[in-house]
């Protein structure tokens, strides 16, 4: 239970995320490269205070495992910063929401976990309420543009669930540091080499992206990867759909982002796949 409390905090949080990233002014990934810089500096601070030791030796065979899920992660977010440019914050962090359903159906293969009848209907479910609520007729040029980015963010995020749980060796709090940290140096090149150099920025920006590292990154990372290592990657998955619900709802009532009635039908849909697919079977 208290693993699910803190994995449902961690998507409340990123539920937010949307509206900060709106309004600071840089690249994308720039603001990506930003984030993790400061939310690593945040967790080493962190483990300061609670004396927390890392060991490389207990790191060494997870240490492929970290890259790869840390080069992922920074991807991740540039196509889902690139999403929120393009479309509205609904929309894209909806589409980007489609990686749990390609976990789901991905465990059984590669995680040898259970895929039950009624989580497949779930699931499906799930899939046909994302539909709704990207509502693909009709749209322009630049919000399908910004579709396809949620759903390459999507990808890579499915990347990183799946990575890891193939991380069986580092604690919740070095898993945390490493990928972040492996974030930041996939990211480094890229931005020193291929965006512009920034813009001066005001203190509201500087603000925003303090917090983004801090509360957004740093602390919500953690509590995310601690809390999804100790459950299956069907029921995080699935509980991940707290996240797009909270952008979807901040999304409305701060930046006024009209929800139409299909796409008040496919939230529903949402919600009751993931209420009913972690919700145990009676037999």
């Amino acid at each position: 239970m208290k693993s699910k409390l803190k994995y449902i905090s961690s998507m409340l949080i990123f539920g937010s995320v949307g509206l900060f990233v709106r309004y600071i002014p840089l690249d994308v990934a720039q603001i990506a490269w930003a984030r993790g810089i400061i939310g690593c500096c945040f967790l080493l601070a962190m483990l300061f205070f609670i004396r927390e030791k890392m060991s490389w030796r207990r790191l060494r065979p997870d240490i492929w495992v970290l890259l790869a899920s840390g080069a992922a992660i920074g991807i991740n977010w540039i196509f889902l910063f690139l999403s929120y440019n393009h479309t509205s914050i609904a929309n894209a962090t909806i589409c980007y929401y489609l990686a749990p359903v390609i976990v789901v159906f991905l465990s059984p293969f590669l995680l040898k976990e259970k895929l039950s009848g009624a989580k497949v209907c779930c699931i499906l479910a799930a899939l046909l309420g994302i539909v709704l609520m990207t509502g693909f007729p009709g749209r322009g040029t630049n919000d399908l543009l910004g579709i396809i980015y949620g759903l390459l963010a999507a990808l890579f995020y499915a990347t990183v669930i799946i990575l890891n749980k193939y991380i069986r060796h580092a604690t919740d709090f070095e898993r945390t540091v490493f990928q972040l940290a492996f974030t930041v140096a996939a990211l480094g090149p890229y931005v020193l080499i291929a965006t512009p150099p920034p813009a001066a920025i005001d203190a509201r920006a500087i603000a925003l992206l303090l917090v983004l590292g801090v509360v957004h990154t740093g602390f919500a990372y953690y509590l995310y990867f601690s809390g999804l290592h100790a459950l299956k990657a069907q029921t995080a998955a699935l509980l991940s759909y707290i996240d797009p619900l909270t952008a979807i709802i901040l999304s409305t009532l701060i930046l006024h982002e009209q929800m139409t009635v299909w796409q008040i039908v496919g939230g529903v849909l949402i919600l009751g796949a993931a209420y009913f697919s972690v919700t145990p079977q009676r037999g």
